[in-house]
């Protein structure tokens, strides 16, 4: 029996797969069984699924859990901390292999963790995208003491985007400590609007907001399909009610007029 919802007006949000609007997970090292019950209540609203760090390299249902996130019409990528340690130990091509060999078609290339420079990492970003992978690049350090003025982080992404990057993720960190967020969690605006006054479009940007207050300060500054990274598996549905004003953090924003 089919029952008429209540009539709400609510912000249009982009269908999978998504250009922007992008909803990127991190698995944090959840199981098959977790896992799939995310993706029953939740895949429609989730783009990417991220394997955190390098914890793909020993997770025993690898394959398994590639299958089932493919299944779900989620795509799967590897942290980049995968990336960093393969090209430090020149082994970034047998990393393509290995991602090609397991189906796997998206890249993180970061260098946020290794001594790995702008000139390397824009290189590989034209490596794995020459080889067709959609490559995610990430710009920012994990180093909480390290300072790099607003103009370097706005230089880094339009680099990463003409070398070959689909989106730029700027670094936030897990627990949003580092990066483009101060170590008490509030966000550095100097660096958004650099970014963003250099010409590249927010929604070529992939912010990292693991936190409720990260998430519904970029949703009341660039809309419902802002595109958002480092979520956990359990913020799914609270995250879709962000985007659309059904829960009280955003309400007011898309509802009352």
């Amino acid at each position: 029996m089919s029952i008429k919802k209540p009539f709400i007006d609510l912000p249009e949000r982009t269908n999978k797969p998504r250009q922007y609007g992008l909803t990127n997970l991190v698995d944090n090292g959840l199981g098959l069984v977790q896992l799939k019950d995310v993706l029953q209540y939740g895949s429609n609203f989730v783009d990417i699924v991220k394997l955190g760090w390098a914890s793909a390299y020993i997770s025993d249902d690898l394959s398994e859990k590639i299958e089932l996130l493919q299944s779900f019409d989620v795509q799967v990528c590897f942290g980049g901390m995968m990336f960093e340690i393969l090209y430090i130990k020149n082994k970034y091509i047998e990393y393509a292999d290995w991602l090609s060999d397991l189906g796997v078609s998206m890249v993180e290339v970061s260098n946020g963790s290794l001594p790995i420079n702008e000139s390397d990492k824009r290189r590989m970003v034209d490596y794995f995208a020459s080889r067709g992978f959609t490559v995610l690049s990430e710009v920012g350090s994990k180093d909480v003491t390290l300072k790099t003025p607003p103009e370097e982080w706005a230089k880094a992404v339009c680099d990463d985007m003409n070398s070959g990057a689909w989106k730029v993720i700027l670094e936030g960190r897990a627990d949003a400590s580092a990066g483009i967020y101060r170590q008490d969690g509030s966000l550095q605006d100097d660096i958004i609007k650099a970014v963003l006054d250099s010409g590249v479009s927010s929604n070529d940007i992939i912010f990292e907001a693991p936190h409720k207050r990260q998430m519904t300060l970029f949703i009341e500054q660039f809309g419902s399909n802002v595109n958002l990274g480092n979520i956990p598996p359990n913020e799914v549905i609270n995250l879709e009610t962000l985007r659309l004003g059904l829960r009280g953090d955003t309400s007011k924003h898309f509802h009352v007029l």
